[in-house]
Parts: C-alpha cells; structure tokens; sequence
C-alpha cells in the first residue's frame, strides 16, 4: 500500500496527540490542537529545492494568517530527507530562508524525524524519541507564541530534561507500543459527533 496525504497526516495528528501531548513533551501543544490552531500540511516534495519551496510558501500562509486561526503549522514530507543527517544538513538551508524572507524574530523553524538523534547519544538512546516524528516534519513556529508561552511555564528549561526522562522511563519496548498506537490510530477513522 502506498501512503496517502490523508495517512499520513492523520498518522502525524496521531503523534501529536498520544505523543507530544499525552505524554506532556510540550506543555504547549494541548491548547493549540484544541482549539484547531495547528496546520498540518503534506507535501509530495522528492527533492530540497521543492521542499524549500513548499517551507517558503508556507511561511507567508502562516505570517499572513490571524494568530488565532492558525497558531503552528506542521510540514509532513515522507518522500524528502528521509536520511536524519540530510535533514539536518538542510536545516541551513530552511533557517536561511527564515533570514531571506524577512521572518527572523517571527517565525522559526524546529524539527522532528523518524531517526532523530540527539548529539551524544547512541541511534537506539530512547531519549532521542522525544523529537521522534512518524515521518520528517518541518515545524513552523510563531516567535510571539513561543515566548508567550515560556513565560506561562515558570520553569521552561526543565521541558527539555523532563522529556528526557520521561522516554528513558518508557524504553524502547514503550516506545514501540506507542509508535503502534499511533499508526493503528490513523487507521480508524475519527468517530461521527
């Protein structure tokens, strides 16, 4: 079966939700998905310069957009930059852009991946889950959202060291069951309301 748009993307919510939200990985993520503030958008992208692109495009959607419709915007590409030191070498290129294009001190660009890995640790180091996404995934943040945010967390630079922990308490067998989770959840569809 090949992967769909519509999968993949629900694959990616799935994450969100069970991930960095049920596991608190970012206190943060909750308020925003609730409130269907967070864009998921897929991109087909098969090389750096359309992903660039779509980065780019993106960008201006987001900067232009109310703060309140659309806070965050997740890029899933499945088809780009599979390899984790390619996608960090192309972190260069998409931090450029923000410069380029005038968006420095408004928006900034984290990451996730399926094979991210910490510097200092081992690939199977299960700490290095905390920014382990189901595919490769560009996150466009808003400046303003962020600092608004560590501001209402007293104590923001413990997240990071929490996190840590909280995949070192789950291993690598919890980390399994919680991937599986994740895919079998994009598989059903949401239930009628």
């Amino acid at each position: 079966m090949s992967l769909t748009p519509e999968f993949a993307l629900a694959h990616t919510r799935a994450w969100v939700d069970r991930a960095v939200i049920g596991l608190n990985l970012c206190p943060f993520a909750k308020a925003v998905q609730v409130k269907g503030q967070v864009r998921y958008v897929f991109s087909d992208a098969t090389d750096e310069q359309s992903l660039l692109d779509t980065l780019c495009s993106e960008m201006h959607y987001l900067a232009e957009r109310d703060p309140e419709k659309t806070d965050t915007t997740l890029i899933v590409h499945p088809f780009v930059l599979t390899d984790f030191e390619d996608f960090n070498d192309f972190l260069d290129a998409a931090d450029a852009a923000v410069e380029q294009l005038g968006y420095a001190g408004i928006l900034q660009v984290a990451t996730f991946h399926p094979q991210y890995q910490f510097a200092d640790t081992e690939p199977d180091d299960p700490t290095n889950a905390t920014n382990r996404s189901p595919y490769p995934t560009l996150h466009l943040l808003r400046e303003d959202s962020v600092d608004r945010a560590a501001a209402a967390f007293p104590d923001a630079e413990s997240i990071f060291e929490v996190n840590m922990q909280t995949m070192a308490n789950l291993g690598a067998e919890g980390i399994a069951r919680l991937q599986a989770q994740c895919e079998e959840d994009a598989h059903t569809p949401p239930a009628e309301i």
